[in-house]
């Protein structure tokens, strides 16, 4: 067998005009890491709507059991102390999951983070590429936001209602409020005063979600290593 003109030979990956190395084996390394981020990100989704269901599934059960029981006790005594047996062990659930959701979020983040690097070295590689590419190559919080949920700015004002962590927060706060209402009618304070203590229950139970919430986004944001910032964010800064 002939070999080939070297002349005519493709360089291989990385060669050193890539500004990767001269390791020929580059692409196959960035293409292997971008399928194991791209697994992790599918696991990420997967336990976060296995939580959430979990969450709901409780919560759907619990009411049907509150029913029953309070057709049974005529919702009385019997029914006031089952309510509040079971609804702290829902409110519990809901804590935990929207906890974990805010993990899964963060891990997602770093996973998307992680293959917009690998895209910015793509297109290092192959810079007559880049208007194929949807999603960016930056690895700052408007880049992994771009690719992850397909924005080209900062969400409004709304977005933490509508997101999955905000819906479970709402849902959880209503049983919190449900709890503490339920709890001043066995304690005879009337209807007024039971649906009173129960919308001051849900409002600082919400509140504690999003401050919480709030927290976590400021530390994660702190937290964020970049490396290859969106050269108007980088203009900005300097």
């Amino acid at each position: 067998m002939l070999e080939p003109d070297a002349t005519t030979r493709p360089a291989p990956v990385g060669a050193p005009g890539s500004g990767l190395g001269s390791n020929p084996y580059v692409l196959q390394i960035l293409m292997t890491e971008h399928w194991s981020l791209l697994g992790a990100r599918s696991l990420v989704y997967t336990e976060a709507m296995s939580r959430t269901a979990i969450f709901v599934a409780s919560l759907t059960g619990s009411v049907v059991a509150l029913a029953l029981v309070g057709q049974a006790t005529d919702f009385g005594t019997g029914f006031v102390v089952f309510a509040l047996v079971l609804l702290p062990v829902v409110f519990f659930i809901g804590v935990s999951t929207i906890a974990r959701l805010a993990q899964v979020n963060w891990e997602d983040a770093r996973w998307t983070q992680g293959m917009n690097r690998i895209r910015n070295a793509y297109l290092q590689i192959a810079p007559e590429l880049e208007p194929y590419f949807v999603t960016s190559r930056y690895d700052d919080e408007l880049g992994i936001l771009q690719s992850s949920v397909a924005m080209r700015a900062w969400p409004g004002r709304m977005q933490p209602v509508v997101a999955v962590p905000g819906v479970v927060a709402v849902i959880d706060s209503v049983v919190a409020g449900a709890v503490i209402g339920i709890a001043a009618i066995g304690l005879d304070l009337g209807t007024a005063g039971a649906l009173a203590l129960g919308a001051v229950g849900f409002a600082v139970s919400l509140g504690c979600f999003f401050m919480r919430a709030r927290r976590q986004i400021a530390r994660y944001s702190a937290e964020l290593e970049v490396l290859f910032p969106e050269p108007a964010a980088s203009e900005a800064l300097s």
